[in-house]
């Protein structure tokens, strides 16, 4: 008996922590996104004592300008999470958007979003589907949009968001990835250079 205990330890010792597969979901061992450059797969990191370091590891910056986001940036708008925006990125009508700067975006993003960054927000409605006019913007056929930045202590898609309602898109077609690049990195997922 005390053989056998002693050979099953040895054997889970002998495996390597990438051993146990990570998916990310129970039916859902990764997702396939279509982007500007083709096909990408979005998966977890396979290593199972994979820990996130660097930036992405801080727990405290300065408050202001860092302060903790609202859970809803807005009245109308739906906060979300990763399946949700996964949903979105495989979703022909739906656009995701990395609303970080461009040197956040630069070094790093989550697959299939393109970059409107949230100073240019309420200038580039066109992209997401509303139409030029006289007086601004006519969002009547606005696209389902999600928006994220760094991560719940970061305020550039709270802004964005805000920005977009003042110039007339639907509060109720916007949905905030409030974890952001920090959470998104935290569960390994996949992120484009």
């Amino acid at each position: 008996m005390k053989l056998a205990v002693w050979g099953a330890l040895a054997l889970a010792l002998a495996v390597p922590a990438w051993a146990d597969p990570v998916g990310i979901g129970r039916d859902m061992q990764e997702a396939i996104v279509e982007t500007a450059e083709g096909p990408v797969t979005i998966s977890r990191i396979q290593d199972n004592a994979n820990e996130v370091t660097g930036e992405w590891a801080r727990t405290s910056r300065a408050c202001p300008p860092f302060c903790i986001q609202p859970m809803t940036p807005a009245d109308g708008v739906t906060t979300i999470g990763e399946l949700e925006l996964i949903a979105m990125l495989q979703d022909p009508d739906a656009i995701v958007v990395d609303s970080r700067v461009v040197s956040n975006y630069e070094g790093g993003t989550i697959p299939g979003a393109i970059n409107i960054p949230y100073t240019e927000a309420k200038d580039r409605l066109d992209e997401l589907g509303c139409e030029v006019d006289f007086e601004g913007f006519d969002c009547e056929n606005a696209k389902p949009v999600a928006l994220f930045c760094n991560g719940p202590w970061c305020g550039q898609s709270p802004s964005a968001a805000r920005r977009m309602i003042e110039a007339g898109y639907p509060a109720e077609r916007i949905y905030y990835y409030r974890g952001g690049m920090q959470v998104w990195r935290l569960l390994g997922l996949s992120v484009t250079q």
